[in-house]
């Protein structure tokens, strides 16, 4: 696997050192969609958005945006989290500013850039409605949508007597060769998976998984679509919003909420302190957490939404009904992540 600018995330990827504790600012008062904002939007005529949203469903977001606001394009900067956060790096490390609104699966990437200072403050007035726990306190980001990281089989390979119930059952030599997992170093879903599991299940389960021939790909979105086309039988990890979307097309696969527990992957979003287009970055990242939008993540992308006004699909099990894990990304220290990465690469390579 080839991770450009490795070194360049290594020395600061991910840390949050307990920052997000500490309140630095009270937040701004919740802003509206005024006329006056619209304007001065299309007036820039462009709004960039760099995201780790599956591309279908970020094209489907930025269309629904384009059509409700005539004038203002729409330029997607989509991919995995941990390369859209060495991009940023990058780009402000050399005083370059291309992005208005940062979106990342790897919630203390947020936590880091507010602490760089390379956030603004600002609070749509859905955002009111969040819980409090998804949502920052000075007002610099919040929950844009959230996924779990599920198990996954192949309908047509496994029958559904046989398919694993937990990630016990993935050590079964009966996997072995047969299962397909993403790589933490790129996906901010895995990543933050990872850490999760490392602690619920330990690092020995780990080296017992690496010995069953796994296939290891990069996104979080991969390993459904290999089960989904039977190139593996079951997945370990990867995104609850891609299988659904897999799903809904007809695909055989079928979810599997482990019995110890599935990690809960929140993504949060903020509004770059040197947006080159602000007035349609403020009107973009308004829309972001807008029930119509959310909705739309939650329909068309199979993601999960904090807005209390959206509705699940019908046939979704509620994440009332799931056994999930949660993570605190504004607790997660450098060098516990670094050591996760290296740990991790010492068995699957990477």
């Amino acid at each position: 696997m080839v991770l450009l600018g490795r070194s360049v995330i290594a020395a600061v990827s991910l840390c949050a050192l307990m920052w997000g504790s500490v309140s630095l600012a009270q937040a701004p008062a919740p802003y509206e969609v005024t006329p006056q904002l619209i304007k001065a939007a299309q007036k820039e005529g462009k709004v960039s958005f760099y995201t780790a949203i599956g591309l279908k469903v970020a094209q489907k977001l930025a269309s629904a945006f384009e059509k409700k606001y005539p004038g203002i394009n729409v330029e997607l900067e989509r991919s995995g989290a941990e390369r859209n956060f060495q991009r940023i790096l990058q780009e402000y490390g050399s005083k370059i500013y291309n992005a208005d609104v940062y979106g990342s699966s790897d919630a203390v990437q947020l936590v880091y850039l507010k602490r760089k200072g390379w956030l603004q403050p600002a609070v749509p007035s859905e955002v009111v409605n969040w819980p409090n726990d998804e949502k920052d306190p000075d007002g610099q980001y919040a929950t844009d949508r959230a996924s779990i990281s599920v198990i996954a089989y192949n309908t047509n390979l496994v029958k559904k007597a046989d398919a694993p119930k937990s990630y016990e059952d993935l050590l079964d030599p009966r996997w072995k060769g047969k299962l397909v997992k993403a790589h933490p170093s790129y996906s901010g879903t895995i990543m933050t998976e990872t850490l999760m599991l490392s602690k619920r299940l330990g690092w020995d389960y780990f080296k017992k998984l690496s010995q069953q021939d796994v296939m290891q790909v990069q996104s979080a979105t991969v390993p459904p679509k290999k089960v989904a086309e039977g190139e593996r039988a079951v997945m370990m990890d990867g995104d609850e919003y891609t299988l659904f979307m897999l799903k809904k097309s007809g695909s055989p696969i079928q979810e599997v909420y482990p019995t110890e527990g599935a990690p809960l992957v929140v993504a949060e979003a903020g509004l770059l302190k040197h947006a080159p287009h602000p007035n349609a970055a403020r009107l973009f990242y308004h829309y972001l957490f807008s029930l119509p939008a959310q909705q739309l993540l939650v329909d068309e992308g199979g993601l999960r939404s904090f807005n209390p006004n959206v509705k699940e699909p019908k046939g979704r099990t509620p994440l009332s009904e799931i056994k999930l894990l949660h993570s605190d990304p504004t607790t997660v220290e450098e060098k516990q992540i670094e050591a996760v990465k290296k740990k991790y690469a010492s068995y699957f390579g990477g």
